[in-house]
């Protein structure tokens, strides 16, 4: 299924949410809203390097458990992760337990924080590529949705050569779509119209 799809509330969305509850609210509340903050966008980019070779929805589901897991994925404590801590990370069942995905983790962590204390910090350093705005898409099918850009291919090169990890221009690209720096809800969803212009509520910081 590539098209928009009616659902029981009367409101048309993309296909792939399907019915789940957790899915669709993710659909109808985060995907594609723009996230400006610098810290969430570490946590949004770290998540989908997480993704590659599975589902988003089996990222979701344990995101919570991600979050407990990373400190709430602040860049400032997972930079200092020691092997203990990667071996404690290895042995947790309520993440993905990838040795590659968790060292990349801190990396990643250790490279942003470099761009925030040298600059430009890391929203503007994302947002300056499409101007600070979200690029508005038209798609009719899922079908017609690149998977991965010219942007994205740019975008993963300057990642990489910053020193980030799992990184690349797909990953990137289901990021952007993700944190709003395109939209790409299809036209007829319900949220094409209106998601680049909905703030995103802020999350508190685990306990």
């Amino acid at each position: 299924m590539s098209r928009a799809v009616t659902h029981a509330d009367g409101l048309v969305r993309c296909p792939w949410p399907g019915e789940d509850p957790l899915y669709v609210a993710y659909h109808d509340t985060e995907w594609g809203v723009p996230e400006y903050d610098d810290r969430a966008l570490y946590e949004k980019l770290i998540l989908d390097g997480f993704q590659a070779g599975l589902s988003w929805i089996t990222i979701l589901r344990k995101r919570d458990n991600f979050r407990r897991a990373f400190d709430d994925f602040e860049p400032a404590r997972i930079a200092r992760y020691d092997e203990a801590k990667i071996h404690a990370l290895m042995q947790d069942a309520g993440i993905v337990r990838n040795r590659a995905k968790i060292v990349g983790t801190v990396k990643s962590a250790q490279a942003y924080l470099t761009i925030m204390e040298q600059g430009p910090g890391f929203s503007k350093l994302l947002w300056d590529y499409v101007d600070g705005k979200p690029k508005v898409n038209a798609f009719k099918t899922t079908a017609t949705v690149p998977a991965s850009t010219p942007l994205s291919v740019k975008i993963s090169k300057d990642l990489v050569s910053r020193g980030f990890k799992f990184v690349g221009p797909t990953i990137v690209y289901a990021f952007m779509q993700a944190t709003g720096m395109v939209n790409d809800h299809l036209v007829s969803c319900h949220c094409h119209a209106v998601c680049g212009g909905r703030p995103r509520a802020r999350r508190l910081a685990a306990p």
